[in-house]
């Protein structure tokens, strides 16, 4: 498989980079072909601006949606936009790891979604492009995250209430909507109360997972 790996931490010694490193790992024992966006290491920015878009359909007003639709046909989005896409087009497998902030996602890789599966180029809802006629169907997505709270707060009726209900709000509402098959996310709880050998333990689990797909 092609695999894109995006990742979302800000800590190359934090239990995050450990799973990234340890998913990368795996990937590559098992004969995959690997590409890595590190957005934190990459600085990529994560604001959706007038500056997307390198040749505007409507300069007067700036209408994000029109414009995306019209550089998809054209080829004018910014040189980080293209780039991003360039490695959404060649991969087979998106894995998408980050830690939960507020039940979702950190904002930039929010901001990394809003600008690169961009209108015209995930989804077209003008050409009635989605779910099934989604334009990243054939493709693989997966969500991997760690949270601060319990299981027992992020399960069904617990204080925040199931995890995976939040993040339907992606791996649906994104995820699905454009089309890509989704697999079920991998979640790690109370990251920051795990001792080294509960660590270990979590880590050879994700290592089995990945090595598995």
């Amino acid at each position: 498989m092609k695999v894109l790996y995006v990742y979302a931490h800000q800590e190359p010694k934090s239990f995050n980079a450990a799973l990234k490193e340890t998913a990368l790992a795996a990937l590559k024992e098992k004969g995959h072909e690997v590409k890595l966006s590190d957005l934190y290491a990459m600085n990529f920015n994560p604001v959706l601006t007038a500056e997307d878009f390198t040749d505007r359909k409507k300069p007067d007003v700036f209408k994000p949606f029109l414009e995306a639709i019209q550089a998809s046909k054209t080829g004018a989005f910014a040189p980080d936009i293209l780039a991003e896409m360039e490695k959404v087009k060649w991969a087979d497998l998106l894995i998408f790891q980050f830690p939960i902030y507020f039940t979702s996602m950190p904002a930039i890789l929010k901001g990394w979604i809003d600008r690169v599966l961009a209108p015209g180029f995930g989804f077209n809802p003008l050409i009635n492009s989605a779910y099934e006629t989604g334009l990243l169907k054939g493709k693989t997505a997966m969500i991997t995250t760690t949270t601060g709270a319990s299981e027992e707060w992020y399960s069904e009726g617990g204080e925040h209430g199931d995890l995976n209900r939040h993040l339907e709000s992606v791996t649906h509402c994104v995820f699905e909507y454009m089309g890509m098959k989704v697999l079920p996310s991998h979640i790690i709880y109370e990251v920051s109360s795990l001792s080294k050998e509960r660590g270990a333990e979590k880590l050879g689990k994700y290592r089995k997972r990945i090595s598995e797909l």
